[in-house]
């Protein structure tokens, strides 16, 4: 087996092959024939020296091995865009991108942008929304806002806020269940869950409220719903589904229309804060500059309140 690169081109048509499933697929996404795929894939086998492709009859499956081995090269494919973003962000020196966790950038920061961009019209912001942090070293025009300790993988960060949380639910879910107003009426009824992704210690629960109001559960709580995304989460809630461990910075558009009723002036702190992070030359442009004096200047009531109360 050779350790030398194979082509460029055979690694791309078996990276179009895993991603799409079939050898006319891929011939597809990469505007070339089938023929083209086929003889590409067979060159990356000889390449190898080992079969990547088992083929019965019209059907063509990878082995174990190459799925380990497509994992590896579309990560390296996917690194690849990125830098390609990065330069191509080059161009126009006036183009910021804001990356973030969704409902970060969805329930806090969207309502408020409209702010930054009437002080600088000249400046184009592209909102990128996802839990993939950054590469630090591509962040010559990108800020990314995150949460707690990933904020440590940037060469930059500041924190912003530290967020409280409370139980919420729709008026109608209220109307019927107003046992939600105390800790043990809640603990027997339907409750939305949100699945951080994280370290347990690093997000709050149900069970860390309850603790909290020394509340004590007896037996498992009803959970309805677990929900990758908190804004998700809050949906369920308006919707009737059950009661929602809501965050400050996210559900207040929610209880100010009245979609969401909160239903204790008690709050759980956060354990972490939210962080905005930039790289080692972000500073150099002013669009950038402006960005983060703006941010700051956002957020400088909630981190005054904050020391006051610590």
């Amino acid at each position: 087996m050779s350790t030398s690169l194979p082509p460029l081109r055979a690694l791309q048509a078996f990276d179009a092959y895993g991603r799409t499933g079939t050898v006319h697929a891929a011939a597809r996404s990469l505007g070339v024939t089938p023929g083209a795929i086929s003889q590409q894939l067979r060159l990356l086998e000889d390449h190898a020296g080992l079969p990547l492709l088992l083929r019965e009859g019209r059907r063509i499956t990878m082995t174990p091995a190459a799925h380990i081995y497509h994992e590896m090269i579309a990560q390296g494919f996917d690194r690849l865009a990125r830098a390609q973003e990065f330069i191509s962000a080059q161009r126009v020196s006036e183009d910021l991108t804001v990356s973030g966790l969704p409902t970060l950038l969805q329930k806090w920061l969207n309502p408020m942008i409209h702010r930054f961009q009437a002080n600088a019209p000249d400046t184009t912001l592209r909102i990128v929304a996802t839990h993939r942090e950054t590469e630090p070293q591509l962040m010559d025009l990108t800020f990314r806002l995150t949460y707690g300790m990933a904020a440590s993988r940037y060469p930059h960060s500041r924190a912003l806020f530290t967020d409280t949380c409370f139980p919420a639910c729709s008026p109608e879910f209220l109307a019927r269940h107003p046992e939600a107003r105390t800790n043990k009426g809640l603990a027997r009824l339907p409750l939305i869950g949100i699945d951080w992704g994280m370290d347990e210690t690093a997000a709050p629960d149900w069970a860390n409220w309850f603790a909290a109001q020394n509340t004590p559960v007896a037996g498992p709580m009803r959970t309805v719903a677990v929900y990758s995304l908190s804004s998700l989460a809050l949906e369920a809630a308006a919707a009737g589904q059950g009661v929602v461990l809501a965050q400050a910075s996210f559900a207040g558009p929610d209880l100010d229309s009245g979609r969401l009723v909160r239903l204790s002036d008690e709050v759980l702190p956060m354990p972490e804060a939210y962080f905005i992070c930039w790289g080692l030359t972000t500073m150099t442009h002013k669009p950038a500059r402006d960005f983060l004096n703006w941010v700051l200047s956002e957020t400088k009531v909630n981190r005054d309140t904050r020391s006051k109360h610590s």
